[in-house]
């Protein structure tokens, strides 16, 4: 059985990992720990406890327990001092404190939710990020990166904010993988935020195994404005090796007419994705056009505290992964068919 590594956080590693369960993998999803805001963050706040939302998110995804155990997983409160947290990120919380760790605290999550799989923080410590513009101003926490519009000031360096400890399992699961899946997720928050940790990048170069990245359906205002394939790839390989990704999974296909129009009122016009072919001759990983695209807008949980800037244009989880699939299996078809003479 064939190992692939899954690097991201938030909404984006749900959908992959909804779909990569259905297939023959060990799955190691790698996320994201620098969310500070929504329920995540007044737990964050209030209790002194990690960020639990994006680790909740990737649980529920690869879990085989009853579908009543996920759903209360996902339930969110809409009233009381409650309000806005969902469940799951309290039950999280709640296994930090009785356990050593946080990280502890998640193994034995991943028991309770019968995980296939494994979930696995890329930090088990503090990890607050810090962005730094052209300008020389910074930009503190994820949530206000995620809210801020910098694109026209321009960006300088991704970091945090007080040196980040990997989590070594994170490392030795890309050492150990046959795949390396990187997003689809925010830029900034969800896929960088995983990728400046130097154990990670360095872990990503020196493997061999193939690297696909998902590059998102649609760009952010004030952030990602105009951006194509290309400028997404750049973008990640400043930070882990130019060169280093293989295959780029890009969706072809253009949503429904009235989510166009939905979605241009809230982000503006131009905010697909597009693919330039003229841009870049020189280019040194293999585009994978497709239908990548969810049908249908996506319908956001009550009392989701963040629902509002949450895209509701998405990947299909299923056609993504059968996708993944086929393009991990490619160099060794393409041997066979290149030794017939």
């Amino acid at each position: 059985m064939k190992k692939i590594a899954t690097i991201g956080g938030g909404t984006g590693s749900f959908m992959l990992l909804s779909g990569l369960k259905k297939h023959p993998l060990e799955i190691g999803a790698i996320v994201s720990m620098a969310d500070n805001g929504g329920s995540a963050g007044v737990l964050r706040d209030e209790l002194g406890v990690l960020p639990p939302g994006d680790v909740r998110q990737c649980l529920v995804a690869l879990s085989e327990a009853s579908d009543d155990m996920r759903t209360l997983m996902n339930y969110r409160f809409t009233e009381g001092g409650l309000a806005g947290h969902s469940f799951g990120n309290l039950f999280l919380s709640a296994l930090e404190k009785t356990h050593k760790n946080f990280l502890e605290g998640i193994d034995t999550a991943m028991e309770i939710l019968n995980v296939k799989g494994r979930v696995i923080p890329v930090t088990g410590s503090k990890a607050e990020l810090r962005l730094e513009l052209s300008d020389g101003t910074f930009i503190e926490g994820e949530d206000n990166i995620d809210h801020a519009k910098f694109q026209k000031t321009g960006v300088k360096k991704l970091h945090f904010a007080s040196p980040v400890k990997v989590n070594p399992i994170a490392v030795q699961t890309l050492k150990e993988a046959d795949i390396i899946s990187i997003g689809p997720g925010d830029l900034y928050g969800s896929v960088l935020a995983n990728l400046i940790i130097p154990e990670i990048a360095r872990a990503i170069r020196q493997s061999s195994a193939p690297l696909i990245y998902n590059v998102n359906l649609t760009n952010k205002a004030g952030q990602t404005e105009g951006y194509d394939v290309d400028d997404y790839v750049d973008a990640i390989e400043e930070v882990i090796g130019r060169g280093r990704i293989n295959f780029v999974m890009y969706n072809s296909k253009q949503p429904a007419p009235k989510l166009l129009k939905k979605y241009e009122e809230q982000e503006g016009e131009g905010f697909m994705v597009k693919w330039n072919e003229e841009k870049n001759p020189k280019r040194t990983y293999r585009l994978v056009q497709g239908d990548f695209l969810k049908n249908g807008e996506v319908k956001h949980t009550k009392g989701d505290l963040l629902a509002a800037s949450r895209s509701f244009i998405r990947h299909d989880s299923e056609k993504l992964a059968k996708a993944i699939m086929l393009v991990s299996e490619l160099p060794e078809y393409e041997n066979i068919l290149f030794s017939i003479k």
